[in-house]
């Protein structure tokens, strides 16, 4: 015996039911007063340094070198590029000069305070008039590996498979600045490629893609999540990887799901309490970490004392900054005010108040008030960018040619 559904569809009926269905939804918004999630949208606000929390106290150790590899970055560019934030930081001219002036000063704070005050105005930045937004850490991994696939060393780390597109979709057009996909060209049509888990069963096997085999499927999935790392390779040498490609599905907070089914309680959460469940489940563990469909690639890295952020520079513990490209621009100075709790001991909360450079990007990072700060590599990094999941706001630091015209726009 066949059921009737309770709504069928059919060539007659159905234009009504689509209007019926659209009737409701009309009268369940205005009766209950649903509001749609504001979109993301950002606001400048003209402000002065005596604004900024902490500006008195900065100290700005490691900011110089972080500030200089940026610097020197601009000062390679031609003068017409544009430095993105959708035209807020004009092009490579205007930051040029300053950079130079920069890169001749000693590195007193002093000297550095002052250098700020004369030449650049700061803007707080806000979402739709809201000020505050998340901010987190990362650092750079450590892992164990071997250039040869054999016990403990099973798990792979891809280089980019030539096949494989990026398309940043702002260059086609102004409305979709900041936004991206990847995939794969199939029969002239760019289609979607295999998801983390079509590539842990095999899609990349027998091509030669493999950059190195490392011992721990968990420690290969931070990698992917931090983006960078140092592999302790078996005949006792280092090897540096850095972030060479993604496969253009979205990323997903594994985390969340801990809360949500209840294995984690929401004020525990941190990357240590996620390492933990995985390690304590491993039956479990894979398909977790499968629900996170995006899967990043690895290029090799020469020597350096830190990863290759997405500006192309170095990057600088506690003082470079992952942002949303969409919504700012790399290689600028940020102010930051949040705080910081080691994830051994989430009681110990210490104001974070200092200047940053925009120096990277990351999957996670949405929004024009958003941020992740870069915490180094080892044991301190680790600890450091694990509980760092605090509330904050941020300022941009425009020189003041740009500034001007930023207040004529507002």
């Amino acid at each position: 015996m066949l059921l009737r559904p309770l709504f069928s569809v059919n060539r007659r009926t159905g234009a009504g039911l689509v209007l019926i269905a659209v009737l409701l939804v009309g009268i369940a918004i205005w009766y209950f007063q649903i509001k749609p999630p504001a979109e993301d949208k950002l606001f400048l606000e003209k402000t002065a340094f005596s604004d900024l929390p902490g500006w008195e106290k900065e100290d700005f150790a490691g900011f110089y070198p972080a500030l200089l590899k940026s610097c020197a970055k601009i000062a390679s560019l031609p003068e017409t590029r544009e430095m993105g934030g959708d035209g807020m930081a004009g092009t490579a001219a205007d930051w040029q000069p300053l950079c130079a002036e920069a890169l001749a000063l000693p590195p007193e704070p002093a000297l550095l305070r002052g250098f700020f005050e004369k030449n650049f105005t700061p803007f707080q930045i806000t979402n739709n008039g809201e000020a505050t937004g998340l901010f987190t850490g990362y650092y750079e991994a450590s892992l164990k590996g071997s250039r040869e696939k054999k016990p403990p060393y099973l798990t792979p780390l891809y280089v980019r498979p030539p096949e494989l597109v990026m398309v940043d979709l702002g260059r086609f057009r102004d409305e979709l600045k900041g936004q991206r996909i990847a995939g794969q060209v199939v029969a002239g049509d760019l289609v979607p490629y295999p998801d983390r888990s079509g590539i842990e069963k095999g899609a990349l096997e027998n091509r030669d893609l493999e950059l190195v085999w490392v011992d721990s499927d968990i420690d290969a999935f931070f990698l992917h999540i931090q983006g960078s790392g140092v592999i302790e390779m078996d005949d006792g040498s280092e090897l540096r990887v850095g972030y060479a490609a993604q496969n253009g599905h979205p990323y997903f907070a594994i985390g969340r799901d801990l809360i949500e089914n209840g294995h984690v309680a929401k004020e525990e959460m941190s990357m240590q309490a996620i390492r933990r469940w995985l390690e304590e489940n491993p039956g479990a563990a894979t398909e977790l970490m499968q629900k996170n469909a995006s899967y990043v690639f690895f290029r090799e890295l020469g020597t350096g004392d830190g990863p290759i952020g997405a500006q192309g520079v170095e990057l600088t513990p506690e003082r470079s900054l992952a942002i949303d490209r969409k919504w700012l621009p790399l290689g600028v100075p940020l102010w930051l005010a949040t705080e910081v709790a080691p994830a051994t001991s989430a009681s110990e909360v210490d104001k974070f108040e200092r200047l940053m450079m925009a120096q990277d990007t990351g999957g996670a990072i949405r929004g024009p008030v958003r941020g992740d700060v870069f915490w180094g590599h080892g044991d301190y990094a680790y600890d450091m960018s694990g509980g760092m999941k605090s509330d904050g706001e941020l300022w941009i630091l425009l020189p003041n040619a740009l500034a001007a015209r930023q207040a004529e726009m507002n």
